[in-house]
């Protein structure tokens, strides 16, 4: 019998996409389907157990990067989808719901800004009204912008990041808590800026500091209810996160990544997984108040 030829998700790291990249810039919040190459979300070389038969998860940021893939797998897994973006995201959500609803589940999408305290209590609530629930809780979505010196960021700027990285992150946890039952999972997206911090970025590497100090507060205070908290720091990942930041240049979004152990950036769907186990009864019950690293051989403590 012939050997089939893996597809890009299933092949060895050293065979994923590496820099240089094309040159490319976006205005901000960024598409993947403009990105160059796109992402790799479908993780086909990924095999289901029925970790999330029956579930719901909320998926901030779920149109694109590590939260389609995200998505993608929950679905794959066996749990309804609701996604949270930003409406210029459209094109990418839909792509996204397309995709969860091939893996046979429903996908509820929730444009908005979750710098709105209104609109994060209310993706929570349509989600358990339209969907049946809420389980699963993924605070995924970030601001991001770099800058060469902290004079140029202004009190707005810091703000802005804040309330998009960790407002909604508390604020998404406290209206999910309304609904959450004993077995349930909040999981958050840190960054290894969190832990290493970066020189150009430090209200986002602040930002996602705080999540990680959040992340483990609130999974102390929510052990006797049964339900778990945890964070992945994902190390660098090609996302529209980065060329749609407006301090990064097309040339340096060429060479993202490059400085990695690994020598490249990780795909989404290399991401994704960490987010499966941490939400599986089955495989992480035990698993609370960490921060995992996914972070392709950097090391840091936490």
């Amino acid at each position: 019998m012939g050997r089939t030829l893996p597809s890009p998700s299933q092949q060895p790291s050293a065979q994923r996409p590496r820099p240089p990249f094309p040159e490319q810039h976006q205005d901000g919040p960024g598409l993947e389907a403009e990105l160059s190459p796109r992402p790799s979300f479908e993780a086909r070389g990924y095999r289901a157990a029925g970790k999330l038969e029956g579930k719901v998860a909320l998926v901030t940021g779920g149109d694109s990067g590590i939260g389609r893939a995200v998505a993608v797998l929950y679905a794959r897994e066996g749990a309804d989808v609701a996604i949270a973006y930003l409406p210029r995201e459209q094109r990418d959500a839909d792509e996204t719901r397309r995709h969860v609803e091939a893996e046979g589940r429903r996908c509820l999408t929730l444009p908005g800004d979750l710098t709105d305290p209104r609109y994060c209590d209310e993706i929570v609530e349509r989600t358990v009204r339209e969907l049946g629930a809420i389980d699963v809780l993924v605070s995924n979505a970030a601001h991001q912008h770099r800058r060469a010196s902290l004079d140029e960021i202004s009190d707005e700027a810091f703000a802005l990041t804040f309330e998009t990285n960790v407002f909604a992150f508390f604020r998404l946890s406290r209206a999910a808590l309304r609904h959450m039952r004993r077995g349930a999972s909040i999981i958050a997206t840190s960054s290894e800026t969190g832990l290493l911090g970066s020189g150009t970025l430090p209200d986002y590497s602040a930002s996602k500091g705080a999540i990680d100090a959040f992340t483990k507060a609130l999974a102390q205070s929510l052990v006797e209810r049964g339900i778990r908290v945890n964070a992945v720091a994902p190390g660098p990942v090609w996302t529209p996160l980065n060329p749609s930041d407006a301090g990064l240049s097309a040339e340096r979004v060429a060479h993202f990544g490059e400085g990695n152990p690994m020598g490249r950036p990780a795909q989404p769907d290399e991401l994704a997984p960490a987010y499966v186990f941490l939400a599986s009864e089955a495989d992480a019950s035990f698993v609370t108040g960490t921060v995992m690293q996914v972070m392709g051989g950097e090391r840091a403590g936490g």
